[in-house]
């Protein structure tokens, strides 16, 4: 009897007896160089700590202790499964298996292993990348044409229901090409690898960065006047929807300008992680982390907070619903922009297949 009830596992105990080793095993090879006169007694006092923090953990207050470190990260209750995302449209996934469309209703279609992508102006179709591949593709995966160029990545679709425009970053250099795959042109001089933003309006005008973090825009098909600036680490650009303010995201920076010039507007000398406007508005959300916590601010208001580095800031296309990553919790928190409701979706790498975290890629109007 005694050998049956001690060769019973309790719930959870493997679980907690590997954590407490990989946190003994961390503080070891961490440990700073011991002199050989003192090494054999640091040794013994690492592994007397060892069997202590072991015996603990397989303890029902070590498990306690344990789940509530797990629980610390990341929103309770939340959704086992993505069973449906909270306002209309279509979502973007990128992650290991692939790019994945994500409809309202929460199923997924995977496309294919294409490594990132984006909606084409009103989500009917979308431009995906592989290494050295650009494809245009309809939502159920069916492939329009494809273009083999050298180091595909970063691919923006713009323009009105009849003559559109794909901006695509190759090796080094930003190109230009139809919708319909015809008359690709190289644009401009070498790029940095951060996307290009079209300028929202009836005409085609482009914005890039260089490799020497020259931000150059507007460019445009047509002869016109273009600026540029240079700026320390650019990481982002984005146009509000009136095409009238343009973001750039530096390591250091929140930099905002007007349609024509390169005189910031503003600049917001704080390290954010991300920051996007709110849809037809010149509102913009930003995440920041300090001292390990982030937060998700909408002007000056803090939403939402949590420990660990949130990103991939994404806007539901009605403007009322902020998407932010939470790799450290394996999470998506869908926040209302009034400051109402949260909802969380747990466990969302092994839902798209994924050992890293998958990154969303667009969110955009419903079909």
């Amino acid at each position: 009897m005694k050998r049956e009830l001690e060769s019973i596992e309790i719930a959870g105990e493997h679980d907690a007896r590997e954590q407490a080793w990989e946190v003994v095993r961390t503080a070891f090879a961490e440990r700073e160089p011991a002199t050989p006169e003192r090494h054999r007694l640091r040794f013994a006092v690492v592994v007397v700590a060892a069997f202590a923090l072991l015996a603990a953990a397989l303890s029902p207050p070590g498990r306690a202790v344990l789940d509530e470190i797990r629980e610390a990260v990341g929103v309770e209750r939340a959704q086992p499964g993505l069973f449906s995302l909270p306002a209309p449209g279509r979502a973007l996934v990128a992650s290991d298996a692939g790019v994945w469309v994500v409809q309202q209703d929460g199923s997924k279609r995977l496309l294919g292993d294409y490594r990132d992508a984006s909606w084409s102006p009103f989500g009917r179709f979308l431009v995906a990348t592989r290494a050295h591949e650009l494809a245009a593709l309809e939502p159920n995966g069916e492939i329009r044409w494809t273009l083999a160029r050298r180091d595909v990545r970063a691919p923006r679709w713009a323009g009105s229901d009849t003559n559109t425009r794909i901006a695509y970053l190759t090796t080094s250099r930003v190109h230009v090409v139809a919708g319909d795959g015809t008359g690709d042109v190289d644009a401009g001089g070498p790029a940095a690898r951060v996307a290009p933003v079209w300028r929202p309006g009836p005409e085609f005008t482009l914005t890039y960065v260089n490799t020497v973090g020259r931000v150059s825009g507007p460019w445009a098909t047509a002869p016109g006047p273009g600026w540029s600036r240079r700026f320390r680490a650019p990481r982002k650009l984005e146009w509000s929807s009136d095409g009238t303010r343009l973001l750039l995201l530096t390591r250091k920076a929140l930099v905002l300008f007007g349609p024509r010039s390169s005189t910031p507007l503003s600049i917001r000398t704080e390290r954010l992680v991300d920051a996007a406007f709110r849809p037809r508005s010149h509102e913009l959300a930003v995440i920041r982390t300090r001292q390990g916590v982030s937060e998700l601010l909408l002007g000056q208001r803090v939403l939402f907070r949590g420990t660990g580095r949130f990103r991939d800031l994404a806007w539901s296309p009605d403007g009322r619903w902020l998407l932010v990553g939470w790799p450290a919790a394996d999470q998506w928190v869908f926040v209302r922009a009034d400051g109402g409701s949260i909802r969380a979706v747990a466990k969302v790498s092994r839902q798209f297949r994924s050992e890293s975290f998958p990154d969303v890629v667009g969110w955009c109007c419903a079909p």
